[in-house]
């Protein structure tokens, strides 16, 4: 199984397809590599896709201290390093986003298309730490097929549950994941998270093609915060998905591959080339 060694962990990553033009995949808290499955076949038919496991998810290392989502973004940059991606398109969601805002402002030069979908730019310490708080206490009482339920009830819509053949199995998905992720990890992950805040910073992307995708419906990570975002950038596109909620890649699996792909396509010709 390829795993790469960088920044002093561990990262299990997988690449998907052929191309020049290098497409990673950074996802978000609490889930791994498997998240990417609806966007694989459309992603891998035009670009080498890589997708892999943050630090405290799947198949990486479990850490065994808090971190930062610059930390995270190190990694993500190290595994660039790793596969010999000079330059790449770089998508994250939700934290993936967060994490990648930091990998971008480190490496811009590396960086052809920048697509930050239900993400956000930085919030207020105070809230954010309370709900940080409060949500990794729920994951650490809670029995573990309980908090997969509330936390798919935290990313979906209102119509995911009218289904119900596709509720459950969905949920039995998550619960089958064979490297499932601990209420400790995903404490780490949120109190990393809790703490981004970009704000005032992300102008110095204005430079690069930067794609800010929002769900309609995003109760999570409500639209305007991605609105707050893409103004942050000037030049930055924003895209809202209609009726889409925080897991886009789940239930708008169509309509957010073509938005990810439509944009990275119109913008092939001012994203930056290989050296």
């Amino acid at each position: 199984m390829p795993f790469a060694d960088t920044n002093g962990i561990s990262l299990y990553y997988e690449e998907h397809g052929q191309g020049d033009e290098p497409l990673l995949c950074v996802m978000g808290l609490g889930a791994d590599h498997l998240a990417w499955a609806l966007q694989l076949e459309a992603f891998s038919a035009r670009h080498r896709t890589i997708v892999f496991d943050n630090r405290d998810a799947g198949q990486s290392t479990r850490a065994d201290a808090d971190y930062a989502l610059a930390d995270m973004a190190a990694d993500t940059l190290g595994l660039a390093d790793s596969l010999g991606l000079d330059t790449f398109h770089l998508l994250g969601v939700s934290m993936g986003g967060a994490i990648s805002q930091h990998v971008a402002l480190a490496a811009p030069e590396r960086i052809r298309t920048l697509t930050l979908a239900v993400t956000w730019g930085g919030g207020q310490r105070g809230y954010a730490a309370e709900k940080a708080r409060l949500w990794a206490s729920e994951a650490a009482l809670r029995p573990s097929e309980e908090w997969i339920d509330s936390l798919l009830l935290a990313t979906v819509g209102e119509d995911f549950y009218e289904n119900a053949d596709m509720a459950n199995f969905v949920k039995q998905v998550m619960r089958d994941n064979p490297h499932p992720q601990d209420a400790a990890a995903f404490g780490r992950q949120l109190r990393a998270s809790a703490a981004h805040d970009l704000r005032g910073q992300l102008g110095a992307l204005s430079s690069l093609p930067v794609h800010v995708i929002s769900g309609e419906h995003d109760v999570l990570m409500p639209r305007w915060k991605q609105e707050e975002l893409a103004a942050e950038i000037p030049g930055a596109k924003l895209t809202v998905i209609e009726r889409g909620s925080h897991a886009l890649n789940l239930e708008r699996a169509q309509e957010f591959a073509d938005a990810v792909l439509g944009y990275i396509a119109v913008n092939a010709d001012t994203a930056i080339t290989p050296s």
